[in-house]
């Protein structure tokens, strides 16, 4: 798996517990915590700032992680961030959800519990609030629309998931 240093002290810190793809890509100040798992054509680039990602949380198939000067990324525990997200500067709070193609810019903050849509665009400087949706583009919320049971079974799907890859995938071509 491509893992990239930038300057000293810039290089991703990767729990043992956790699962990288050979296909993924992480550079710079990463950190990402146990049980987690970073799926294939995931690129995590932190050269302008950090970005952490928490225990149990999917990064899925080729989403984008990136970071500010003044942003940081950071994803919580038992989060998803489903296939081709892309979050840049922006905080997901601990089981929260970031649905496949969404966008989710600098300095927004999706609250425990909260999903955001697929293909949905979280403009930066948002808050969206605990157990809430926000859908469509630009998103709007519905508040107390999402169970976090649902996200925490998401979240545990892939923890499940990675832990089989990681004993049985064999590359054969």
């Amino acid at each position: 798996m491509p893992i990239y240093a930038l300057e000293d002290g810039w290089e991703p810190q990767i729990h043992p517990d956790a699962y990288v793809h050979p296909e993924a890509v992480l550079i710079g100040r990463v950190i990402l915590g146990a049980n987690s798992s970073v799926w294939p054509g995931t690129v995590i680039r932190a050269d302008d700032n950090t970005i952490t990602i928490g225990e149990r949380t999917s990064v899925q198939d080729g989403a984008v992680l990136h970071c500010t000067h003044d942003f940081p990324t950071t994803v919580g525990n038992d989060c998803t961030i489903g296939h081709n997200a892309h979050l840049e500067g922006c905080t997901l709070e601990d089981a929260s959800l970031a649905g496949s193609g969404s966008v989710i810019l600098h300095g927004t903050i999706v609250s425990s519990g909260a999903l955001v849509g697929a293909n949905a665009l979280v403009p930066g400087g948002r808050t969206i609030p605990p157990n809430a949706m926000a859908l469509g583009v630009p998103a709007k919320i519905r508040e107390d629309a999402n169970s976090v049971e649902l996200n925490l079974l998401n979240a545990a799907s892939y923890v499940e998931r990675s832990a089989r890859y990681a004993k049985v995938m064999r590359q054969i071509g």
